[in-house]
């Protein structure tokens, strides 16, 4: 049986991680995956818990709490109509395809090359929100045939390799072949349901050893439950910020702050 006092500090700690992805999530439309797994890291580190295999428990967390919350969010926008499910439709079986393959590839890979791929794409995923621009584009419509294949493909495969829903790649890809930011954003919330429900299947059939307690495969229950829990209650407040302040220049300090994560994940990755 874990000691009560440090089941008490993972649940507070935990409960603190979710209330800031809730709110990042709804003030920005980033979704909280990219903040939920280094700091699952770092506080399942803190507690005692490692092994080489713990950053497959914080991928295979992040997703499970994707499932619930892209859930929620295809259901709010399918009400406002911004839904675009002729693209969910022809895009689906790639992006699930390359979600079962990241699972298959992330459980054989070690902490420290996990920790090295969220670093790289971390990085990148910050670069894009300090300094891309709506204006850009590779095409007026999304592609079909087999370029549709190879990004789906790969856009399901590189999220689960860093435990994260659609937004981070889905958003900036379709607004690049002429989508509406808004209806993108909506739509990238049922990639992200796509991505992480067969994912997290694979992943619950999983043993790590060393996790942390109460963990099923490699889904930490108590951080899936209290990070769900708290995010409830805080993405509403992200979004009523978002619509008192202008949220750009917050968006660039978000941005310094995933490359600050991501860098932080390579130097690990790295040995120093």
């Amino acid at each position: 049986m874990p000691d009560p006092g440090l089941l008490a500090l993972m649940v507070a700690l935990l409960a603190a991680i979710g209330a800031v992805a809730g709110v990042i999530a709804g003030l920005l439309g980033v979704g909280g995956g990219i903040v939920l797994v280094p700091a699952f890291f770092y506080a399942f580190t803190a507690l005692g818990y490692g092994g080489p295999h713990l950053m497959q428990v914080c991928l295979a967390t992040s997703l499970a709490t994707i499932v619930v919350t892209s859930v929620k969010s295809v259901r709010a926008h399918h009400k406002r109509g911004a839904v675009d499910w002729e693209i969910l439709k022809r895009w689906a079986p790639w992006i699930a395809g390359g979600a079962v393959l990241g699972m298959i590839a992330a459980s054989g890979l070690r902490s420290v090359i996990l920790q090295g791929i969220f670093g790289v794409l971390g990085l990148t995923v910050g670069l894009y929100l300090a300094f891309g621009r709506a204006s850009w584009r590779l095409g007026d419509a999304m592609p079909g045939g087999a370029k549709r294949g190879i990004l789906g493909s790969v856009m399901g495969f590189l999220s689960v390799l860093m435990g994260i829903g659609g937004g981070s790649f889905g958003v900036p890809l379709m607004t690049l072949y002429g989508v509406p930011i808004h209806r993108a954003v909506a739509t990238a919330a049922g990639f992200g349901v796509i991505i992480a429900a067969p994912s997290v299947a694979g992943f619950l059939l999983l043993g790590v050893e060393g996790a942390p307690p109460y963990t099923i495969g490699a889904v930490n229950i108590p951080a899936f439950g209290v990070v769900i829990a708290m995010t409830m209650i805080t993405t509403n407040w992200g979004v009523k910020l978002a619509h008192a302040m202008d949220p750009k220049p917050l968006k660039r300090v978000f941005a310094v702050f995933i490359m600050v994560m991501a860098l932080n994940m390579l130097r690990k990755a790295l040995g120093y």
